[in-house]
């Protein structure tokens, strides 16, 4: 088919370290349903070039939870949501520590912290890193901090901790922001991959995908992403949260999200994609066939929203005939 040769050359522009135009990136989005299955396994080649058959995991723990200032219309936490969550402020370094453990028993190779609000506090960064110290001298982890806007140098107390990733997504695009959020800018969010690159952690900045954007939007957080050099990209889908205002956005479905997830491997050929929030209820009975074009997974529950039994994933794992990382 016509279509079908189509994919295998977006595949082999991807293979070349040639970026797609936006009529290409678009004509996968707009793909016909009945592409689906040819289009991923275009995409799983460019995956299999890279990463084998291997499936990173990792591990959230929600370490501050609540209280935040921010407006973020996605978000369960912020402070124009109502939805009914657990509000506390940062874990002591003995949870954050047990939690590693945790991760380590669902087979996760990265560990990752991740604090509400604006921005850590001095305090809060040094609870972080006291807890950091001791996980990276006890056990064989990764850790990713997510602690919000940060600057330069609460970065580098980060990196001189031991933390090898720091995620702060982009979530939406330049244009769509001020749809999604006005407490703090577009640029805040680039200027703090940009903080953590520059003190040498490795940067994690994704999406968030079915909040209303256009399809245009999604190539242009692709771009704006490549332009960053983000080591990890965390491709969520919006669950919906009730008590938040995008409660009632719901537009998202299996065969799309798939389609999401082979642009962005054909975006980002040789960088990490993680099927990321909202894979459960979004992907659905299609989850397995994401990892055709993505190489990771989070384990477990989310911040506020639970994931399903590790054991679950495994399995789904095991069934491909992939390998845990």
């Amino acid at each position: 088919m016509v279509t079908t040769n189509l994919w295998e050359r977006l595949a082999d522009k991807a293979l070349q370290g040639e970026v797609l135009t936006k009529e290409e990136a678009l004509s996968v989005l707009n793909a016909d349903d009945d592409e689906l299955l040819p289009l991923m396994q275009a995409a799983f080649r460019v995956r299999q070039t890279y990463y084998g058959k291997k499936v990173k995991l990792n591990m959230i723990i929600n370490a501050k939870s609540g209280l935040c200032p921010e407006d973020c219309g996605y978000c369960s936490q912020s402070i124009v949501s109502n939805a009914p969550i657990q509000k506390y402020t940062l874990l002591d370094k003995e949870t954050l520590v047990a939690g590693a453990k945790e991760a380590l028993n669902r087979k996760a190779g990265t560990y990752c912290i991740v604090a509400s609000g604006r921005g850590a506090t001095d305090r809060e960064v040094d609870q972080v890193v006291e807890a950091v110290k001791e996980i990276k001298n006890e056990m064989p982890l990764k850790i990713c901090a997510c602690l919000g806007i940060l600057s330069e140098e609460k970065m580098a107390k980060l990196k001189e901790a031991g933390v090898d990733r720091y995620n702060h997504n982009l979530n939406t695009s330049r244009g769509h922001y001020s749809e999604i959020t006005t407490t703090h800018t577009y640029d805040d969010r680039v200027e703090t991959v940009k903080h953590a690159k520059h003190a040498g952690i490795s940067p994690c900045s994704g999406v968030i995908v079915g909040m209303g954007e256009s399809k245009e939007d999604i190539y242009e957080m692709s771009l704006e992403l490549k332009e960053l050099d983000a080591d990890s990209i965390p491709v969520n889908f919006l669950n919906p949260i009730a008590g938040t205002p995008l409660e009632n956005m719901k537009e998202l479905n299996p065969r799309y999200c798939l389609k999401v997830l082979a642009m962005f491997r054909f975006m980002h050929p040789t960088k990490e994609i993680r099927i990321s929030g909202g894979r459960e209820v979004n992907l659905r009975s299609l989850q397995a066939l994401g990892l055709y074009a993505a190489n990771a997974i989070f384990v477990g529950d989310y911040l506020t929203t639970e994931g399903q039994a590790a054991t679950v994933d495994h399995q789904m794992i095991e069934d491909l005939g992939f390998e845990i990382e």
